[in-house]
């Protein structure tokens, strides 16, 4: 990892097309993209803006999924991200993927918060400060 020290939250962000229910269920629909991909596809806090401004630039809402790092450490891979899909992300360092079978759910998620892109995604993420924990 290219990080000094683990990080205490990994993030994971789920379009609006897609809602999270509140309480979160056992066991999270997967994604095409994380199904194909064979893992689910996780953000640092350093990484969260520019994944949301990559990959969901046109969501009108984005569920943010809070992540304990230290019980699911163990299931993690810091690993590149493909510069084929989303350009390269210098300064960003390793991402984290989580290899457990695709079972993340209410065991998994300490908090989800609710982010709008009216304004743009700098806008939400100003009103996250306090929330998007490092």
């Amino acid at each position: 990892m290219a990080e000094t020290a683990d990080p205490r939250y990994v993030y994971k962000l789920v379009p609006s097309t897609a809602p999270v229910a509140d309480p979160v269920p056992d066991q999270l629909p997967v994604s095409e993209l994380d199904q194909t991909s064979g893992f689910f596809h996780l953000s640092t806090a350093k990484q969260v803006p520019n994944t949301l401004k990559i990959f969901f630039k046109n969501e009108p809402r984005v569920y943010v999924l809070r992540i304990e790092y230290e019980p699911i450490k163990g299931q993690i891979r810091w690993e590149s991200p493909d510069g084929e899909v989303c350009g390269p992300r210098p300064g960003e360092g390793l991402f984290p993927h989580l290899y457990n079978g695709f079972r993340l759910g209410r065991k998994e998620v300490e908090s989800v918060a609710v982010w709008d892109n009216q304004g743009g995604w700098d806008k939400a993420l100003a009103g996250a400060e306090d929330w998007l924990l490092y």
